[in-house]
Parts: structure tokens; C-alpha cells; sequence
């Protein structure tokens, strides 16, 4: 038997007798912005090949987009107005590290909260506009969210003016409790107000709209569009399923599902959005600046 084997006699001794290691090849780094994966069929794709608006080219699943994209594919340039800022939340329940959160969410998405409102306009139409950002702690109803989409309502009653809203959310924010479920009936009684002067209400459901939010003004709308594939409901699938007793279908909860059980009106690819949109103002009276 060799005292040494065949390897041993290429590895290099320096004069203090320790193994000199070859540096190993550096992996290549590939940033993590290059590829996306669709949550709906899984594959892998290079960002570019979703466009503007973030649809996937294999199965048309529209991705999650902020609410700064969200504006700029839908309102006219430099028309959007924002209002109803700078409205500070608060701790009614001394929530361990709820503050820290919302400053983390605030540094993230650059965003006070979240909900974006304001007026624009949309192919030349005024209209009053919310948009709800699932990034911000995935877009959970607080009390901050509730005044933000009642003044909005409240303005637009005064201003004539119709409401589009775009929900997305969680569900009530538990950091805050029973004031964040009261939101609920604050809202609504804003959409009756705003229904009752004869005003529009347009809603767009985008994924995921579930909770609180699903069981009251996102479903309030006067027509209720939906993106494909979005996920809609009030509790979650696995606590339905443990309820009932019972396995429920694949699409339970999508928008698909909704549709052919008539809960939406229509379901709206992202590119074909912002001109439906423009369509259903004009039918449903609204009306150019000035």
C-alpha cells in the first residue's frame, strides 16, 4: 500500500506546513429583481417579459403592483391629486412593536399608509380615486385607512364627483381591534351618502381583497370589476374547509368563481383596464374638468 495516495502529492505545503486550499470559483450572482415567479403557474420569468403591467406571459396572471404603478396606468399624467394626508396613526391598544411596523412599512413603500386617495382624471374624466397598496402590511383596514376612504366618499358627494376604488387588503388590522372592525360600518355609511346624491361608485378587486374589506365597501360598488385570477373572500379557504366539513373546489375564491356565481360583474384583464374604465364613467355621468 502507498504511503501517500495520488492526490496527496499535488497539494502544495508552504514552509509552516500548512495545506494551501485553491480559492473555489465564485458562483455566479444573479440580482434578485431579474426573474419574478408567478404565484398562479409557477415558472419562472425575466421581469422585462411582464411589461408595465406585470401580467405573466404564460398563464396572464396580473402580478401585485404598488400603488404609485397602479396610478400611473390608470390616471391621466400629471393629473392625480393627492388628498387627505399626513392623518397619524394611532396605538389604541398599546400593540408590542405595532409603531415599529408601520414605520418599517412607511420606509419600504414610501407610502403614509395603506391607501392612496386623491382626484385626477381618467381619459379626460374627473374622478375620485382610492387605491389600496398590498405592500403595506398587506394593505390591512385601520382606522387611518377608514377616514382616509370616508373623506374620500364625503368629497366626492360634495364634488359631484364618482368614486373608483381599487381594494386589496388582508383583512382589519388586529393591532388595532374593535376600532379597526368599526371601519367596516364608517365607510359604508359614506358609499350610501355618496348613492344617494346619484353618484357612481366603480370598484376594481385586485389580489388579494379578503376580510372586513370584501365584507363591506368592496362589495358595495355599483359595478364591481375584477382582475383575472384575483383572490376574494371573507374568511380563509382552510377555515371554511374545517367548518363545513367539506373539500371545496380548486377556484373557490377566485374571481373566475365569483363571476359565474354572480358575485362580480366582469372580469378585466390589466391592459384592458384603464380604457373600461374610461367607458363606464362616460356611461355612468362623469365629466370632464372644466
Amino acid at each position: 500500500m502507498a504511503l501517500f495516495s495520488r492526490r496527496d502529492k499535488y497539494i502544495r505545503i508552504n514552509p509552516n506546513r500548512s495545506v494551501i486550499q485553491k480559492n473555489p470559483q465564485a458562483k455566479p450572482e444573479v440580482p434578485d429583481e431579474l426573474f419574478a415567479k408567478c404565484p398562479a403557474c409557477k415558472k419562472t420569468i425575466y421581469q422585462k417579459d411582464l411589461g408595465k403591467e406585470k401580467i405573466c406571459p404564460s398563464c396572464s396572471y396580473n402580478f401585485r403592483i404598488s400603488a404609485q404603478e397602479r396610478l400611473e396606468l390608470t390616471v391621466d399624467e400629471g393629473s392625480f391629486e393627492e388628498l387627505f394626508t399626513g392623518i397619524e396613526t394611532k396605538n389604541p391598544l398599546d400593540f408590542p412593536g405595532y409603531m415599529e411596523k408601520l414605520a418599517v412599512a412607511r420606509e419600504k413603500t414610501g407610502l403614509d399608509e395603506a391607501v392612496v386617495t386623491g382626484v385626477g382624471r381618467v381619459a379626460g374624466l374627473s374622478v375620485a380615486v382610492g387605491v389600496m397598496d398590498a405592500n403595506f402590511i398587506m394593505a390591512s383596514m385601520g382606522t387611518v385607512v377608514g377616514e382616509k376612504i370616508t373623506r374620500l366618499f364625503e368629497y366626492a358627494t360634495d364634488q359631484g364627483l364618482p368614486v373608483l376604488l381599487f381594494t386589496a387588503s388582508g383583512g382589519a388590522r388586529m393591532q388595532e381591534g374593535i376600532m379597526s372592525l368599526m371601519q367596516m360600518a364608517k365607510i359604508s355609511a359614506a358609499v350610501k351618502r355618496h348613492s344617494n346624491a346619484g353618484l357612481f361608485y366603480l370598484t376594481v378587486l385586485t389580489d388579494p381583497t379578503t376580510g372586513g374589506v370584501t365584507a363591506s365597501f368592496a362589495m358595495e360598488g355599483d359595478i364591481i370589476l375584477a382582475e383575472p385570477q384575483t383572490l376574494v373572500g371573507f374568511a380563509g379557504r382552510r377555515v371554511i374547509e374545517a367548518t363545513v366539513r367539506e373539500n371545496l373546489p380548486d377556484d373557490f375564491q377566485k374571481a373566475e368563481f365569483l363571476l359565474e356565481h354572480g358575485f362580480v360583474d366582469a372580469i378585466v384583464t390589466r391592459v384592458d383596464l384603464q380604457p373600461t374604465i374610461a367607458r363606464l364613467l362616460r356611461i355612468h355621468g362623469g365629466r370632464r374638468n372644466g
